[in-house]
């Protein structure tokens, strides 16, 4: 018996969590499900992060949560709880199988069939923004070593546990060459220690178009965080309907199963939502909690009612489906069907433990650590680079010397272009004059004279070399 946290969620959510929850117990689940309660009820009350206290420990102290979609009101400052639960809890990893059901769901690519892994903690999703400038705001890109490395290597576990054949990494490292950059090194780091599994890098723009025009040619994909997102969402509504896609969310101590579609408020209490989405989610759960025999039954048995033609509003066509039905007749068509198999529709056999427990990272050795420079972001609203030239020149040190400067990250001075549009915000990068490192007191002696000078300087960035590798990006035009 699995102790598992259910919330049953806003709008369509209850009907569907009853619906799931009547399958998985019908098919034999051992399962011991305390409620709590999360969402739109919880925000109005007061509580703009939409969960209690008590829910939390409800969550960490089960390590198994079951939600249904839920409602976040507009306005008022009310925080996206799947954002919220992700970082808090550390669910580094979502996962999101997406295969079509052809000829039974309308899909123009019948043999489609990978999973989706994306991060699911940092990069931009950090939400760490700022505005800086009158015209300009920015939003921090955070990707860590080990962020890297979780998320990498639960993708080539998972390809190994579930029997598939290549793991696909789609980054952008041709333009962010940090970032991305390191998140395409880790992976081939990664791959070495998996030469049973095909591995591939695709520059997340064409790769995202093949995905599209050829999803067939992709088994398991991992990708940082708003690649995953934007693209988990394309795959499964391709495969006939996000409506039917269900999404893990994994972490070293706690896991969360859902759905990945919203709440649908208008079809509240019609018995009319197709609850397969919540289904397919609870299903990754029993195999998360090692019930693998229990999830293999619900997945056959929903994979014949599917096949059968029973089907719920949203996937109803004439012609293929044979019976359109509400929320419980869904549910109790797929009970009905419980220890039948598909004919048509690939059967699955889960092997027994599907679950599993990725190494503990392990801090690499310090790098030695060289600083080589220093980008002062300065506020200026004149257009003219060579005159904010003379004016940054003013902060010279005797060692320490203005290099270039930036506008967007298109280097406008010296030798720039007068074509290039500039905001008021400038990037004024100083480096030792000799090419030998500098010191913390030079930066300080720079931001002292622009003080002095009535220079509005707004961050700085410092400039380092690891293990004599250069570590931070050229200003375009360079």
């Amino acid at each position: 018996m699995t102790k598992i946290t259910v919330a049953k969620g806003d709008g369509i959510g209850p009907e569907i969590m009853a619906a799931t929850l009547r399958v998985l117990l019908a098919a034999g689940a051992k399962l011991e499900i305390e409620e709590i309660q999360v969402g739109e009820g919880v925000y109005l009350s007061g509580n703009t992060s939409g969960i209690s206290k008590a829910s939390w420990e409800a969550i960490r102290r089960n390590r198994v949560f079951l939600k249904a979609p839920i409602t976040t009101p507009q306005g008022g400052g009310y925080k996206s709880l799947n954002v919220t639960m992700r970082k808090m809890l550390g669910l580094y990893a979502n996962v999101r199988p997406c295969e079509s059901l052809h000829p039974f769901v309308k899909t123009k690519h019948p043999v489609m069939d990978m999973v989706i892994v994306r991060e699911n903690e940092e990069d931009l999703y950090a939400g760490i923004e700022h505005q800086q400038t009158d015209e300009v705001v920015q939003c921090l890109k955070l990707i860590s070593r080990p962020g890297c490395e979780k998320i990498v290597r639960y993708a080539f576990e998972y390809a190994r546990r579930y029997n598939r054949k290549k793991v696909s990494c789609f980054t952008k490292d041709n333009i962010m060459k940090q970032t991305d950059g390191l998140f395409h090194q880790v992976f081939n780091e990664v791959a070495q220690e998996y030469p049973a599994i095909e591995s591939e890098h695709w520059i997340v723009d064409i790769g995202a178009a093949r995905l599209a025009d050829t999803p067939e040619a992709f088994d398991v994909v991992v990708m940082p965080n708003l690649y995953g997102d934007i693209l988990s969402d394309v795959a499964a509504q391709i495969t006939g309907s996000v409506g039917l896609a269900g999404s893990a969310n994994i972490g070293e101590t706690c896991a969360m199963f859902e759905a990945i579609h919203g709440s649908a408020p208008p079809l509240a209490g019609k018995n009319q939502a197709n609850p397969s989405g919540l289904l397919q989610g609870a299903i990754m759960m029993l195999n998360h909690i090692g019930q693998t025999a229990v999830a293999q039954k619900v997945q056959n048995a929903w994979l014949k009612t599917i096949e059968d033609g029973v089907h719920t509003a949203d996937i109803y066509k004439e012609g293929v489906s044979k019976q359109r039905v509400g929320t419980k007749e869904f549910a109790q068509a797929v009970i009905k069907n419980l220890g039948q198999k598909p004919s048509c529709l690939k059967p699955v056999a889960y092997e027994k433990g599907a679950s599993f427990n990725l190494p503990k990272y392990r801090r690499k050795p310090a790098a030695k650590k060289d600083l080589l420079g220093v980008d002062v972001f300065v506020q200026w609203s004149g257009t003219s680079a060579d005159e904010m030239g003379e004016l940054m020149q003013q902060l010279d040190t005797p060692e320490v010397k203005l290099s270039m400067i930036t506008n967007r990250g298109i280097k406008v001075w010296p030798e720039g272009f007068e074509e290039t549009f500039c905001t008021d915000h400038w990037r004024c990068r100083f480096k030792h004059e000799e090419g030998k490192f500098i010191t913390k007191q030079h930066i300080l002696d720079i931001l002292s004279k622009a003080i002095e000078k009535n220079i509005d300087t707004i961050k700085t960035e410092n400039l380092y070399a690891f293990d004599n590798r250069i570590a931070f990006s050229l200003g375009q035009g360079q």
